[in-house]
């Protein structure tokens, strides 16, 4: 890539981001997501490689096809009410098209099949992206409009999200691929609690970019892009594949890690809001997730790989972690002692 255009990319990502959560028109905010998309594709396209083009391609269709749906039913609400206020989304219709179009745009069940495959045709870093700083403008619309959203169809998602990011992670050797399973397991998770508390949505994403940011730096660092390489790499940072195990272990949301917490405050809640059985559903449906943040943790640290490995083991690095990687490891891994400071703000 040319030196001029990361900058500019950069800088696209952060203007196309901040037009859209700081926006209360919806052509603004509309105009702020498309900016974010072209901005990302160079990104996606950007080794040439024949999946990474593919992947680029089913980027761009996917949301240029949630773009229209969410003018279309920004322009519905206008036509009906009269309102281009994000904050009025009143008409049932256009309630419903939004939905779709931001669920489109998230990778929420059942329009969640584009996004494991764009991550796998991206590089780590632009697969880092994708899965956190992507995902909080179409999530800042829906918090907006939150109170104008059908509860019973975001719980159905949620708990589609939960099961099917769990269950379809379970057989992946690619690691994207686990975290893309893993990302809409997440999402459910979000979406669940969307209308009820859009401050603990908001929490539980911010705790997620966070966990994940990590162990996408951690895989990034170690060139891990399957099993395999996990498996191998222990000779290379065995101090960074001990840290990985328990940022894996965090994003499965097992205490005393910052993981449990976003899903102990959903469950308290749902449980007030006399939504026990969806609690209970989407508790035991995180177990199919745990098991494959498991198998990961397993290959990172916990087992040697065999001597008739097709891989060559990796020479010893004194090299350290980078300092973003290390703050990001210690937030996804010791922030539960801050729950009842958390509690309080959501």
């Amino acid at each position: 890539m040319n030196p001029y255009a990361t900058p500019i990319v950069a800088f696209s990502l952060i203007l196309g981001t901040t037009i859209t959560i700081s926006s209360n028109h919806w052509i603004l905010a509309w105009t702020g997501l498309e900016i974010n998309t072209l901005a990302i594709i160079p990104l996606i396209a950007k080794s040439h490689h024949p999946r990474a083009v593919e992947a680029a391609t089913k980027y761009f269709l996917t949301q240029a096809a949630a773009s229209a749906l969410v003018l279309f039913s920004s322009m519905t609400n206008a036509w009906a009410t009269g309102q281009w206020d994000i904050t009025q989304m009143n008409h049932p219709t256009s309630c419903l098209l939004l939905t779709a179009a931001i669920a489109i745009k998230l990778g929420l069940v059942p329009f969640h099949f584009w996004f494991p495959e764009v991550l796998q045709g991206s590089p780590l870093m632009t697969a880092l992206l994708l899965s956190t700083l992507m995902k909080f403008p179409p999530l800042t619309l829906l918090l907006l409009t939150s109170k104008s959203l059908n509860p019973a169809l975001l719980t159905t998602m949620a708990l589609a999200s939960t099961a099917l990011g769990g269950w379809m992670g379970l057989n992946q050797t690619q690691t994207r691929k686990i975290l893309a399973f893993s990302s809409i397991s997440h999402l459910g998770w979000i979406a669940i609690i969307l209308v009820y508390s859009p401050k603990l949505a908001l929490l539980t994403f911010y705790l997620y970019a966070i966990m994940t940011s990590a162990v996408f730096m951690a895989l990034n660092k170690i060139k891990a892009l399957n099993l395999t390489m996990i498996l191998t790499s222990w000779t290379k940072t065995p101090v960074l594949n001990a840290t990985l195990m328990l940022m894996l272990l965090s994003l499965a949301g097992l205490p005393p890690l910052t993981g449990f917490m976003p899903k102990w405050f959903i469950i308290q809640e749902l449980t007030k809001q006399e939504m026990t059985p969806a609690a209970m559903a989407i508790a035991m449906l995180s177990l199919l997730s745990l098991f494959f943040y498991l198998r990961l943790a397993y290959h990172s640290t916990i087992t040697l790989p065999p001597n008739s490995s097709n891989h060559m083991k990796q020479w010893y690095t004194s090299k350290t972690p980078s300092t973003p990687t290390a703050i990001l490891a210690s937030l996804s891994i010791l922030l539960l002692p801050l729950s009842p400071m958390m509690h309080a703000i959501v």
